[in-house]
């Protein structure tokens, strides 16, 4: 679950991450510094590094390098091809569809740590009992994870494990050896799980970071101060992190024999991405986020090359992009490469369902989306690098619907303000200010604050803005204490479920469901939906609940973003690839490039 803040440069930042950048390490760099790549795509701080909690996208972009999971996509291949990771194979899978039997690596070992006191600090090696471990985390209703949604409901005995969880006192007395029947080691590397109906999504989830094995020694160790010293299997380990500043990425010394894919699709060789075909990841040494806040110290940095990658400031895209949106000639003599694409981003306004005001009250959420122009939003806050949302699902998805019809997704001022009228007669009275919660606190985040106040004072409805930052707006909406609340969803698996989960009444906050939206037969048809493969019937209820959403309005839709990155032409190795995460260590740098185009 990767959840989103609706400040489009933001998340277009962001995007630059997606597209990429055993025992023995690859040689280091004969660089006196080694091989770094410098990004600043951390607009807002960073929540947490445990994978049990981690549900946002900048959280992803950093422990996504930090940890594994059992499967990964094909880097190149397109359409998304999930491969093994940690997995030694794809799974068995039993003729019923319930048992899925996975080998696991032998040749995996966790970061070398502190916290592994039997070897003297020296990481051991991964098995399947890991997994198992990380998911009874996340099962522990007293960790409060946000990720629970992923198993609610689908192993044998895991809900159960979870209800045992609830009787205990204090988290730290859960005795996670109780046997859950759907989660057997077999042995060290072989892991077995149980479903309680066919789910045809679950090697997606196997792939998703929340389902990364952590290791009981460092929870136990670092309590509750586990969020700040993650202990994976991946490519980087955390060599430095100041909150609110910077974090550094180093190459973990212990990561396995993986290599650079050797095949792709039609293009990539010519377009460089095979040069390194076979060397061993990670190419890079080091890598360098720092935390800026501000669109133009960002962009000053990038354009003073100390950046190696960028999204495009608002306020300075018509510098940089000409009116066929294509770079402009200076920006093509300073070796800068644009990269345009799709994205599987929805971004939106989330309405606290649960809230008396506005969850009780239909015409006042049609009156609100109707006011809003989402044209002239669009045009303001992304220059048009987006597509005014009709529905939840982005074009992208093969259920997109493009006849999806909603009466309150159009501008009509007018019309809103007769629907107002109707909402102060269901509220008994005038209409109390509506707040909204802003995770930002940037000029840009203030600026689309003081467009809705005006854009909702223009039609009669009195509201107000509260900024704070990205982590603090995360529990507030996670405590059902937003009122309305600036958000959006960015998939982490190519498949609808991932955006129609996020309406799934079982699955309100903590968990994704964050607009607490509760409608019995949508549920149902989520729950059949679920045990479908794709298919023709299986689109017509995609299609379905998605129209039941759009007339309930939990929501005011904004866009789907289209991606405008930048990258430097030394930063190589960068092919678009928005799912999952952990795509840094596919990353290389010309040094010899960025320093004569440094020095002149």
């Amino acid at each position: 679950m990767k959840t989103l803040h609706t400040i489009q440069l933001i998340i277009i930042c962001l995007m630059g991450m997606h597209a990429g950048c055993g025992q023995e390490a690859s040689p280091p760099s004969s660089s006196p510094e080694g091989l770094v790549v410098r990004y600043s795509t951390l607009s807002s701080k960073i929540r947490g590094l445990d994978p049990m909690d981690i549900g946002d996208t900048t959280s992803s972009a950093i422990g996504g390098n930090i940890f594994d999971c059992l499967y990964q996509y094909h880097y190149l291949k397109r359409p998304y091809q999930l491969i093994p990771n940690l997995a030694a194979a794809m799974p068995t899978v039993s003729e019923d569809s319930l048992t899925y039997t996975i080998p696991i690596r032998d040749d995996v070992v966790f970061f070398d740590d502190e916290c592994f006191k039997a070897t003297s600090g020296k990481g051991r090696g991964l098995t399947a009992a890991d997994f198992i471990y990380a998911w009874k985390r996340i099962a522990n209703i007293k960790n409060v994870s946000k990720n629970w949604w992923i198993f609610d409901g689908r192993i044998v005995g895991f809900d159960e494990f979870r209800e045992y969880t609830k009787t205990i006192k204090d988290k730290a007395d859960v005795d996670y050896s109780k046997p859950v029947e759907g989660l057997v080691a077999l042995n060290d590397h072989l892991l077995q799980i149980k479903l309680k109906k066919p789910w045809p999504q679950l090697q997606f989830m196997l792939a998703h970071l929340p389902t990364a094995p952590v290791p009981h020694e460092a929870v136990n160790h670092y309590g509750e101060e586990i969020l700040n010293h993650p202990v994976g299997t991946g490519p980087f380990i955390l060599e430095d992190w100041k909150r609110g500043s910077k974090i550094i990425l180093s190459r973990n010394p212990t990561f396995r024999d993986e290599r650079y894919p050797s095949e792709g699709e039609p293009g990539d060789k010519e377009a460089g991405l095979l040069t390194d075909a076979g060397k061993r990841l990670p190419l890079i040494d080091r890598a360098e986020f720092l935390v800026i806040q501000e669109d133009q110290p960002r962009w000053l940095k990038f354009m003073a090359g100390d950046l190696d990658v960028a999204g495009i400031p608002k306020d300075s895209f018509d510098k940089v992009i000409n009116t066929n949106r294509q770079l402009t000639p200076e920006m093509l003599a300073k070796g800068i490469i644009l990269t345009k694409y799709q994205t599987p981003l929805t971004l939106w306004y989330g309405i606290n369902m649960e809230d008396p005001i506005l969850g009780t009250n239909l015409p006042l959420r049609r009156a609100m989306n109707l006011a809003l122009n989402r044209k002239e939003y669009i045009k303001l806050f992304a220059n048009d690098r987006a597509i005014p949302a009709r529905g939840i699902l982005p074009a992208m998805f093969g259920d997109f619907n493009p006849e999806l019809v909603s009466p309150y997704i159009n501008y009509d001022p007018q019309k809103a303000k007769q629907l107002l009228v109707e909402a102060q007669r269901i509220h008994g009275g005038p209409l109390p200010t509506i707040t909204m919660t802003m995770g930002g606190t940037d000029s840009t985040a203030r600026q689309i604050g003081q467009y809705l106040t005006r854009t909702y004072k223009a039609v009669g409805l009195n509201f107000q803005v509260e900024y704070m930052d990205w982590p603090t707006s995360q529990d507030k909406v996670k405590n059902k204490s937003a009122q309305i609340y600036a958000m959006g969803w960015y998939a982490d698996y190519p498949d609808s479920e991932n955006f129609l989960l996020l309406f799934y009444g079982p699955n309100g906050s903590p968990g994704p469901n964050n607009m607490n939206y509760k409608n019995a037969e949508f549920d149902e048809l989520f729950e059949q939906m679920g045990t479908m493969p794709s298919s023709p019937e299986r689109k017509a209820l995609v299609q379905k609940m998605e129209q039941m959403v759009i007339e309930d309005l939990p929501c005011i839709l904004t866009s789907h973003p289209i991606a405008f990155a930048l990258h430097y032409n030394w930063a190589l190795n960068r092919k678009p690839h928005v799912f999952g995460e952990g795509h840094l260590k596919y990353g290389n740098i010309d040094v010899e490039r960025r320093h004569k185009a440094k020095t002149g």
